[in-house]
C-alpha cells in the first residue's frame, strides 16, 4: 500500500506530530544564537569562569558547531581570588571541547598599579578594565556571556544582544527590539555587542539540562563539608581569602554552592544534594535567586549589578 500523502494532507510522521518539549526549545533557541552571531559578527569571543551556566554556554556552542570546532575563543577575567576546583575545571572543559582559551588577570593590574585593591577586598568589581582590554586589544565585536533574567533585575531587562559603546558601557534606555527572534548586531568601530544565549533559561532549566546532557560540572556544586562562618545572612568559607575574623564563631557544614564567582564575596548555602536530580529537587523549593542568596557583591548597593554593568561588567 502506498505511503504518499494525498493531495490536501500533511506527513503523518512521527517527528511531524512531535512538539518540541521546553528544554529542546531553549536549546534550539541557544544554538540559534550562536549561529547566528558567528555568521554576522568577525571576531566572537565567549566568556568561560568554569561555571555551571559558562560549561553548559560551551556544550551548546559544541553541538551548535558539531563536527567542526568552536569557531572562537574562550576568555577568563580571573581575579587571582577564584575557587581552585573551578580554575582546574575550567581548564580540563575548554581542553575537552577544544576550545582555545585565554586568562586575564586582575592580579597582574594590581601587580603593576592598573588597579588598586579595594577596602572590602572584593574583587569582582575589579574586572571590569581587565575585561575592556581584553576585548579591546582582542578586536572582538561580539562577546558572549552567561548571564540569565532569572538571575538579577538588572539582567532581566537585557536584551538577547547588548549594544556597548566604545568605552564598554551599556546604556539601558539604547536597547533594540527582538522581535521574532531577529536579532540586530549593527554597531560603530569601536562598540561590540554583548550577546546572552542563555537569557530565557532559568535556574532549574540549566540543572535540567546539566541532567538531560549529562554535563560535569566542579565538584563545589554538590554537597561537601567546609569551614564556614555565618556573615551578613550567608555561609562564607573560611579560606585563605577569607579568613576568620577576631571572635567569630566558626563551623564544619554541610555546604554546596549555587553559583562560583570570586571566593571574597561568594557564599555557600547548607545542603545535602550530592546528585544532580538531589540539586534539582533543592532548586525547585527555593524562594531565592541564586545570586539573591549568595553574592555580596550584589549587595553593595540598590542598583550594584546594574551600576556595574553601565560600566561594562559583564
Amino acid at each position: 500500500m502506498s505511503t504518499t500523502p494525498t493531495a490536501g494532507t500533511a506527513p503523518t510522521t512521527a517527528r511531524a506530530l512531535r512538539p518540541l518539549s521546553e528544554l529542546q526549545a531553549l536549546e534550539s533557541e541557544s544554538i540559534h544564537i550562536f549561529r547566528e552571531v558567528a555568521a554576522t559578527f568577525a571576531k566572537p569571543v565567549m566568556l568561560f569562569s568554569g561555571g555551571k551556566d559558562s560549561v553548559v554556554m560551551l556544550h551548546l556552542a559544541a553541538k551548535a558547531f558539531w563536527p567542526a570546532p568552536v569557531p572562537f575563543e574562550l576568555l577568563h577575567v580571573d581575579t587571582g581570588h577564584n575557587f581552585p576546583e573551578v580554575l582546574t575545571y575550567r581548564d580540563e572543559a575548554s581542553e575537552f571541547y577544544g576550545a582555545r582559551l585565554k586568562v586575564a588577570s586582575v592580579q597582574d593590574y594590581i601587580d603593576d598599579g592598573r588597579l588598586r585593591e579595594r577596602p572590602d577586598g572584593q574583587r569582582n568589581p575589579l574586572q571590569t578594565v581587565p575585561l575592556l582590554d581584553a576585548i579591546t586589544s582582542g578586536k572582538h565585536d561580539a562577546v558572549f556571556g552567561g548571564g540569565r533574567r532569572d538571575e538579577e533585575r538588572a539582567r532581566a531587562k537585557e536584551r538577547i544582544f547588548s549594544l556597548r559603546d566604545e568605552f564598554g558601557q551599556w546604556d539601558p534606555r539604547n536597547q533594540r527590539p527582538e522581535l521574532w527572534s531577529l536579532y540586530n548586531g549593527r554597531h560603530l568601530p569601536g562598540e561590540h555587542v554583548r550577546v546572552f544565549p542563555l537569557s530565557n533559561w532559568t535556574e532549574l532549566d540549566i540543572w535540567d539540562y546539566i541532567e538531560a546532557e549529562k554535563i560535569a560540572l566542579p565538584s563545589i556544586y554538590y554537597a561537601h563539608e567546609r569551614e564556614v562562618a555565618l556573615r551578613d545572612g550567608m555561609w562564607m568559607a573560611i579560606t585563605p581569602v577569607t579568613p576568620v575574623r577576631d571572635g567569630e564563631p566558626t563551623t564544619r557544614r554541610s555546604v554546596r554552592y549555587r553559583t562560583v564567582g570570586d571566593m571574597s564575596c561568594t557564599a555557600a548555602v547548607l545542603s545535602e544534594a550530592t546528585t544532580v536530580a538531589d540539586v534539582i529537587t533543592e532548586v525547585g523549593l527555593s524562594s531565592l535567586t541564586e545570586r539573591g542568596a549568595t553574592r555580596a557583591d550584589d549587595r553593595l548597593s540598590e542598583a550594584a549589578m546594574e551600576d556595574r554593568k553601565r560600566e561594562g561588567y559583564f
